[in-house]
C-alpha cells in the first residue's frame, strides 16, 4: 500500500484543495453580505449565547467551514504536518 493510500481520507482531501480556490471561497462566504457579514454576526451570537435557531447554526457552519478548512490547511502545510509531495 502506498503512502498516499495510507493517509486518512480527510487529510488527503484537505491537502489536495487548491489554495487559491479555498482563499477566494473563504473570503466570499466570510464577507457576505457586505454590511455586517453573516459569519461575524453568528460568531457574535455564539459568544452572547443567543445562537439557538437551527437556521442560524446552519448559517454559521456554512459561512465558517471554508475559513476552518483554510486554517487547517495552513497549519498542516506551514506547521510541517502535511506530507511532502515527491517530484517525479
Amino acid at each position: 500500500m502506498q503512502e498516499t493510500e495510507k493517509r486518512f481520507f480527510l487529510w488527503r482531501f484537505i491537502d489536495d484543495l487548491d489554495w487559491f480556490v479555498l482563499i477566494v471561497v473563504a473570503i466570499m462566504l466570510g464577507a457576505v453580505p457586505f454590511g455586517e457579514p453573516h459569519l461575524w454576526q453568528k460568531l457574535t451570537m455564539l459568544a452572547a449565547g443567543t445562537l439557538t435557531k437551527p437556521l442560524d447554526i446552519f448559517d454559521l457552519c456554512m459561512h465558517g467551514t471554508p475559513s476552518v478548512l483554510l486554517a487547517i490547511k495552513a497549519i498542516r502545510h506551514y506547521g510541517g504536518f502535511a506530507p511532502v509531495k515527491e517530484k517525479s
